[in-house]
């Protein structure tokens, strides 16, 4: 392997060659761009001479990034990304239609990994291992890093404006995260390819091993932080050095162990990943649909939402915090997804993105509910209307529905029946460390694509660790017409009350 927020420029000491000290403004500008929700970085790096930047891995809803680099003074005239995302949809094929910026992709991987919008496009160049590219007087050297996926690139930057000529930091991707490497069994349990697993934990291995060869100094700018499904133990700092994770990083530490021993370490224990991932890969690799300006839905009234309600197509969303409220009384067939760090989550491994979706919301969360799903590829939003609009529905004829709650003890009165089915919806791996006697285990995440493993002749409890996955997770359950009662306790101290 060769070597490889907050906006920021800081000062540069250069020596001339008779000993003589000055010292320089940096010319880069450089910042990370948070998506909180999915734990997901960009980053925008500018040349402050030509006022020229890149963007490295945008999400779709681009007008944002424009206007933070024109907050600026700087004009985004390149696009690049580290690899075939699964978590979202890619900016890049926006950024190149609407705005005419130039792409750097990577040609790695091999065949099945090409980016097929990109095949013969003219404002795309495809780069290889050792590849290098300029923005203004800022240079980016990739470097193929597989093992999170085939064809995953790392970008060492160097800001020769300035004088350097060594790189000041690594853009890591999916390769290297704080504390975490990036988790190479999302091609098999995500996208079905079977028996890519082990080949990938043994690719990202090769690729670690590099990061023992890069100078301590050298910081690591990671492509996710703590709440990613693209790792199983990513710390939430939002940055680091390549020094610090070669002393303290677990999955570091298992690479030095060998290659069985990591291939062992980093398969095992690795969350269920969200069933909307193998939509994303495949987006993103064909090109995902332009989106243009994002949709902006009308307000509905009751009579309206009456009228919505009757259509088994459209797919009204609650989003309210209250799960209580919800269980109370919702719209008959309505997902719940309060608008926190789940919502793109449920939202995604819930709804058919050829579905309408309508919002229960206030009108100061629309905005924000409507980037979080066009980010997943949920384009189809038409329409929302507050929470207090549910008693126009009934006052127009809508009936509301409601879903029991009940606790553990509940649970462990009903949990003998034959008619009943306890359904655990937490992890694979809370489930096998305790779990309720007799109770089948889907995570949340994947539900939707395990139905028919659930018997409809029987009420299904339905139980998480808090009750927060569970109400999503119920919510569907009732959508798809299971009898369902959803257990609003907390787990542990079920097993504490004895």
């Amino acid at each position: 392997m060769r070597l490889f927020g907050t906006g920021f420029s800081f000062p540069v000491r250069i020596i001339d060659r008779q000993g003589a000290e000055s010292v320089r403004e940096t010319q880069m500008f450089f910042r990370q761009i948070v998506d909180s929700k999915l734990a997901q970085y960009a980053y925008l790096a500018g040349c402050q001479r030509t006022r020229e930047a890149v963007l490295i891995d945008p999400e779709r809803d681009v007008d944002r990034y424009v206007a933070i680099a024109r907050g600026e003074g700087l004009r985004i005239t390149a696009v690049t990304e580290t690899h075939i995302h699964a978590d979202f949809l890619s900016g890049c094929r926006e950024f190149v239609n609407r705005y005419g910026c130039r792409a750097y992709l990577s040609a790695e991987g091999g065949p099945g990994w090409e980016y097929e919008w990109a095949r013969g496009h003219d404002r795309v160049t495809l780069l290889r291992d050792g590849d290098r590219f300029t923005v203004g007087e800022i240079d980016f050297q990739a470097v193929h890093t597989p093992g999170h996926t085939p064809e995953h690139m790392s970008f060492l930057i160097t800001d020769r404006g300035a004088g350097a000529g060594e790189p000041m930091g690594m853009v890591s991707g999916d390769f290297v995260f704080v504390g975490d490497l990036g988790r190479p069994d999302l091609l098999e349990s995500a996208a079905g390819h079977a028996g890519e697993m082990e080949p990938s934990a043994r690719r990202l291995h090769a690729s670690a091993l590099g990061v023992f060869e890069l100078p301590d100094y050298l910081r690591i700018w990671p492509g996710h932080g703590a709440g990613s499904a693209c790792g199983k133990a990513l710390g939430a700092v939002p940055d680091t050095t390549a020094g610090y994770e070669k002393r303290y990083s677990p999955a570091l530490a298992a690479v030095r162990r060998g290659e069985d021993a990591f291939v062992s370490y980093i398969l095992d224990g690795q969350p269920e990943p969200p069933l909307y991932f193998a939509r994303m890969k495949t987006e993103n690799r064909r090109g995902p649909a332009l989106l243009g300006p994002l949709p902006r839905p009308g307000r509905l009234s009751g009579t309206e939402l009456a009228e919505v309600a009757a259509d088994r197509h459209t797919v009204v969303v609650d989003t309210r915090g209250d799960r209580m409220g919800y269980y109370g009384g919702h719209i008959p067939g309505s997902i719940y997804a309060p608008l926190d760090k789940s919502f793109p989550t449920v939202t995604g491994s819930y709804i058919d993105p050829a579905s309408p979706i309508v919002l229960i919301c206030n009108e100061g969360q629309v905005e924000e509910a409507v980037r979080d799903l066009v980010r997943i590829g949920l384009d189809q939003v038409t329409g929302w209307a507050p929470p207090e609009a549910l008693e126009a529905f009934r006052a127009a004829g809508g009936r509301l529905a409601s879903i029991e709650v009940i606790d553990f003890r509940e649970v462990g009165r009903r949990g003998p029946d034959p008619g009943v089915q306890v359904l655990d919806v937490r992890r694979a791996t809370e489930f096998a460390e305790t779990r309720v006697d007799g109770a089948a285990n889907i995570a949340h995440t994947r539900l939707a694509g395990r139905l028919d493993e659930l018997p409809r002749d029987k009420e299904v409890l339905v139980h998480c660790l808090t009750g927060a996955r569970a109400s999503a997770a119920a919510s569907l359950l009732e959508r798809e017409g299971f009898r369902v009662a959803a257990v609003n306790d907390i787990f542990a101290d079920a097993y504490r009350r004895g």
